[in-house]
């Protein structure tokens, strides 16, 4: 083995945060790094579990734990006899956090987060050992959603310079790479806090301009509520920003989703998804949804239900809503458990019909197919393919004239 072994749970900011993690640690062959996920009680759950799988498999190996679970109950962690050190978000940027060698670093190294005002440099360059790279660009969160922890654990938001992420792509295209994901906790904040306070979509515009070998650039989850006309254009606009939106939605009725607290309505989520398909109509629409939310009534979670046909959202991420410790949802009253997971399996299962329907809708395109390991890809609209008796380079784009559906998965062949 060469290098530590990386666990990596939750968002794709984590997966990137990950790969920096790998590099400042590559000479630990020892080591095996969890980096975890808080959104949810589940989350944190299965880090325990992989913290425990791990241990197991390499009794000998050294456990670091580290991410936002880490940073929230880094007692939890600790006081699990697999785990030899937590770090905190912050200290996970420190290449000497990770080195048993250093008497300086304390078994629990976690620094209250709130306190962080940029992101390290190496994290900025952070590039995932995938087909696709991972490139952070904005981190934290200055909402304050009643159902979520995360902000408790990445701290306020902060942006990486155009000029760090413009260089940084630019050296993974040169290294071949074809597709670059920008990630970040609150990507749409991304900018008030740096000189000038350029928007995201100045920040796209200068990557496309700046690195014209970019083929395919491809956005996390955006909050819907801060698409401004400029990003809005970008997207419908610019062939090489692949038409997949990953929305936060979070829920479909307007009482919910004041309780939230977020900062739209239904009826804006409704139509900003209308005005992106009217000008980009191959645009595939993902979306975070909370079932049963406290005070979540039927007719309520009937309105939720309703918005995946009414957003045409063909991927679903469900999450069935569990109190988190220190936000004002856990205080709220609480929907049954039972209740909560009838909720979610209706969600899932309305978004999986939804899903199966746009399948069948792209038999018969042709789609350029990003090549990944397997004997599978992506399309530009983030549909998963699959393909039988082709040999293509892993990385490179193909034309795939697309045959079928099998399961999740579009079935292609050369076009």
């Amino acid at each position: 083995m060469s290098g530590p072994e990386l666990i990596t749970l939750g968002c794709r900011l984590n997966i990137a945060e990950s790969e920096a993690m790998r590099a400042a640690a590559a000479d630990q062959d020892d080591l095996i790094i969890v980096n975890s996920c808080a959104v949810t009680a589940e989350a944190v759950r299965q880090a325990k579990k992989a913290i425990r799988k791990a241990a197991r498999a390499r009794p000998e190996a050294r456990i670091v734990v580290t991410g936002c679970a880490a940073q929230i109950e880094p007692d939890t962690f600790a006081a699990m006899p697999e785990v030899a050190r937590v770090l905190g978000n912050g200290e996970k940027q420190q290449p000497q956090a990770f080195r048993f060698d250093r008497p300086d670093v304390a078994e629990v190294h976690v620094a209250d987060i709130m306190g962080v005002r940029r992101n390290a440099p190496h994290m900025a360059a952070a590039f995932a050992d995938q087909t696709r790279a991972f490139v952070e660009v904005q981190n934290g969160c200055d909402h304050r959603c009643t159902f979520c922890v995360i902000p408790l654990g990445r701290g306020p938001s902060r942006s990486v310079p155009a000029g760090a992420v413009i260089d940084r792509i630019a050296e993974i295209v040169d290294q071949g790479q074809a597709e670059v994901v920008l990630t970040g906790v609150d990507l749409t904040s991304y900018g008030p806090d740096l000189p000038g306070a350029p928007t995201l979509g100045q920040l796209v515009e200068r990557i496309l301009r700046h690195v014209p070998k970019l083929q395919r650039l491809r956005l996390s989850s955006l909050d819907m509520i801060e698409i401004d006309d400029r990003l809005f254009d970008l997207i419908t606009g610019e062939a090489r920003i692949m038409p997949h939106l990953h929305l936060s939605l979070q829920a479909g009725d307007d009482m919910i989703l004041k309780r939230m607290k977020r900062r739209h309505s239904r009826a804006q989520s409704v139509a900003v998804v209308e005005r992106l398909k009217a000008k980009r109509p191959d645009i595939a629409i993902g979306a975070d949804l909370i079932a049963g939310f406290p005070t979540e009534d039927d007719a309520m979670a009937a309105n939720s239900l309703a918005l995946i046909d009414d957003c045409d959202i063909v991927f679903g991420h469900i999450f069935p809503y569990s109190p988190r410790p220190g936000t004002p949802a856990a205080r709220m009253p609480q929907v049954p458990r039972d209740t909560i997971r009838a909720r979610a399996a209706a969600l899932r299962e309305a978004a999986e019909r939804r899903k199966a329907d746009w399948l069948r809708s792209l038999v018969g395109t042709v789609q350029p197919v990003l090549i990944e390991r397997g004997g599978t890809g992506h399309a530009p609209n983030f549909a998963p393919v699959s393909f039988l008796w082709e040999t293509f380079a892993v990385g490179s784009v193909q034309p795939l004239r697309i045959t079928g559906v099998a399961g999740p998965h579009l079935t292609g062949i050369s076009e």
